[in-house]
């Protein structure tokens, strides 16, 4: 079992920056990624970063490469995402979550334990 809780969403102006954080407990050895995911309202949940955890390779969305960073503190159980740039199209609820399987970091279905969420709103 894996418990994530995110922190640090907000209100922002367009051009700004957030730093949005989801920390891991309960058995965060055992996990293959964690990784960041968006819904906005009437949206479908769509992915954002990933980190894989042993090796801490990176990959991102295209909408986001080049303006948010995904990164890790292995002594914390931590990761965090950078947010730069930002766009009210980032706007949405922001999800941490962590895979335990060899399936592709980067879809939904991947994921088996995710966070409450955070609120990213990006004003223009």
């Amino acid at each position: 079992q894996v418990q994530l809780v995110e922190s640090g969403g907000g209100l922002v102006q367009a051009g700004g920056s957030l730093r949005p954080s989801c920390a891991a407990s309960g058995r965060p050895f055992s996990l293959a990624g964690v990784g960041w995911f968006r819904q906005a309202p009437g949206k479908e949940r769509e992915f954002v970063a990933t980190i894989a955890w042993r090796s801490g390779s990176t990959y991102y969305a295209d909408s986001v490469k080049g303006r948010f960073t995904i990164s890790r503190d292995n002594a914390k159980n931590t990761v965090y995402l950078q947010m730069s740039s930002l766009k009210p199209e980032d706007t949405a609820v922001y999800f941490c979550a962590a895979s335990i399987s060899s399936g592709s970091l980067l879809r939904v279905t991947s994921y088996k334990y995710w966070g409450q969420g955070t609120q990213v709103t990006v004003s223009s």
